[in-house]
């Protein structure tokens, strides 16, 4: 069942949370393969120069990310990890299909523990959790900082 704190969540990432917790552990783990393979590649002006893109410490893999808000206050979300880092590929694929859209207010207003409420806790490890997590509290501080230009 998923975490009360987290049941006010756009659209997207209710039905990718459902979609989680509506399967077994193990098959948990194989959706969670299967966003991986849909990660969508960088843009050219990310993919040739991915100094513009922000490391995720809290990611084992060499992860990069970058968020930006239109003119129109849409959100817009980047993102490079190695196909050996499925399960981080993944947790960036459910950012970029979840954040597609969304305005920033949306996004600033997404629960912190979100990562927490797919139902991979007893599936992969807190540290890879925790990568998620520091993308999404990424983005949502990047999110702020172009708002407050």
């Amino acid at each position: 069942m998923a975490d009360d704190r987290s049941d006010d969540v756009p659209e997207t990432f209710a039905r990718i949370r459902d979609e989680f917790l509506e399967l077994s552990q193990e098959d948990r783990l194989l959706l969670l393969l299967d966003f991986s393979r849909e990660l969508p590649e960088l843009p050219e002006r990310f993919a040739s120069a991915p100094e513009l893109l922000e490391r995720v410490e809290e990611c084992q893999a060499p992860v990069r990310a970058f968020t930006e808000v239109d003119e129109a206050g849409i959100v817009h979300f980047y993102a490079s990890a190695p196909p050996e880092a499925p399960t981080t590929r993944g947790f960036a694929a459910i950012l970029a299909e979840g954040l597609a859209g969304l305005t920033a207010a949306q996004v600033l207003a997404l629960p912190d523990d979100y990562p927490f409420t797919l139902g991979l806790t007893e599936a992969v490890s807190p540290l890879r959790l925790r990568g998620m997590s520091g993308m999404l509290t990424r983005t949502k501080r990047q999110v702020s900082e172009q708002l407050a230009i």
